[in-house]
């Protein structure tokens, strides 16, 4: 498989799964969810070249591997377990983003612009004071993951702006996530094309953005992660 090919399958992928959405074919949208991050990580692994795949790339391919086990392991149990196995393993594949992400954290918005770290809070706190009521037994879980998912988020600016969109959207589409659980008084019509659009989204531009790094870190344009301050791709 090429890279253009690759390309070709995710975004086809990704383009019937969201017309299933809105379709109401809900066989062929669990189908195509499944094949989403395997799609993307073929990308990213043909991209990246076997013999260039650095520390950064490799722990991305990690993190989308627990990304697909996320969305393909909660179908085949029901009720509050699927729900645990979800969060389980997506908060999996936001740890192993943060790791991937620390080297660069001198960079991110965390060091340049703290500020903004008053901002993320109180998003978080909204979204639990939104959420905790209905969440029940599930709301230590659910506050663990969105304190790791803000972290990630903040890191990923560290990296570069595109990683760093990527973050942010990834925070804007499991907050949706949490909503259609624990707070059904929210009511945003086609929650689930939504919620979809910005979780592919989230993946791609973070995909993109660290693969544009390590391009321009070859070609010699930028300086490697332990630098002081990284050079933004």
């Amino acid at each position: 498989m090429t890279t253009r090919v690759a390309i070709g399958v995710s975004v086809g992928v990704s383009l019937v799964h969201l017309a299933a959405l809105l379709g109401n074919r809900d066989l062929l949208a669990d189908v195509t969810q499944v094949l989403l991050m395997p799609a993307l990580a073929a990308y990213v692994a043909l991209t990246a070249g076997p013999g260039r795949r650095e520390r950064l790339v490799r722990l991305l391919l990690v993190a989308l591997g627990f990304s697909w086990l996320g969305d393909a392991v909660p179908r085949l149990l029901e009720g509050d377990a699927g729900f645990l196995a979800m969060v389980g393993f997506f908060l999996v594949a936001q740890i192993v983003l943060i790791v991937a992400f620390w080297p660069f954290r001198r960079s991110s918005v965390a060091v340049r612009r703290p500020w903004v770290l008053g901002v993320y809070a109180a998003a978080l706190i909204g979204l639990v004071a939104l959420c905790g009521e209905q969440a029940g037994p599930l709301l230590g879980p659910v506050v663990v993951y969105g304190l790791c998912l803000f972290s990630m988020s903040v890191l990923a600016t560290g990296v570069s702006r595109t990683v760093g969109v990527g973050g942010l959207v990834f925070l804007v589409s499991d907050s949706l996530i949490a909503l259609r659980a624990f707070a059904p008084e929210v009511q945003i019509p086609a929650m689930g094309f939504w919620v979809m659009l910005t979780y592919i989204s989230a993946q791609a531009l973070i995909a993109v953005g660290v693969l544009r790094l390590l391009g321009a870190s070859l070609r010699g344009a930028v300086r490697r992660p332990s630098a002081p301050v990284p050079a933004r791709a």
